[in-house]
């Protein structure tokens, strides 16, 4: 599994008027209803029940919030940068600037957790995050994005 089949073009991000993790949420919901035609309501949703279990910042400005989804064929990928960071509740008490949402089937088991292990992995990498952090052009941060399988390949 590599991000490319997990995210696609049009579900990346640039936003600059997320001002908290509700709205976070909401942007995302409209992003996943447009690349994926998900339910807006139903996917924000989503987010915040799981959200409610625990959150889901993992540190070093990086959020990766996820839920599982009825009517899913498949793993769904969302990535937004922020203009501005927020607070998310993270493990590290920092304000978040780049959220990797996944969506999942109800039934994807594994599938949901080799999906959330690569993107954790991913975006641990600190010169990556730069390199993201570095660009506000939403072509541009896919592109770094789908290089980053290729040089971990490597």
């Amino acid at each position: 599994m590599e991000l490319t089949d997990i995210l696609k073009p049009e579900a990346v991000k640039v936003l600059s008027a997320a001002s908290s993790k509700k709205r976070l949420f909401q942007d995302i919901g409209d992003l996943a209803q447009n690349a994926y035609m998900l339910d807006a309501a139903n996917t924000v949703e989503a987010l915040l029940e799981r959200e409610n279990l625990g959150p889901t910042g993992v540190g070093h400005g990086v959020a990766l919030p996820h839920a599982r989804l009825p009517n899913l064929d498949a793993i769904a990928g969302i990535f937004v940068m922020l203009e501005k960071p927020i607070d998310f509740g993270s493990i590290d008490r920092q304000p978040i600037d780049i959220a990797f949402a996944l969506f999942a089937p109800e039934n994807a088991g594994v599938e949901h957790l080799k999906a959330l292990a690569l993107v954790s992995r991913t975006l641990r990498e600190p010169s990556l995050c730069a390199k993201l952090r570095a660009n506000l052009d939403a072509t541009t941060l896919y592109a770094i994005l789908a290089e980053s399988q290729s040089v971990q390949a490597a």
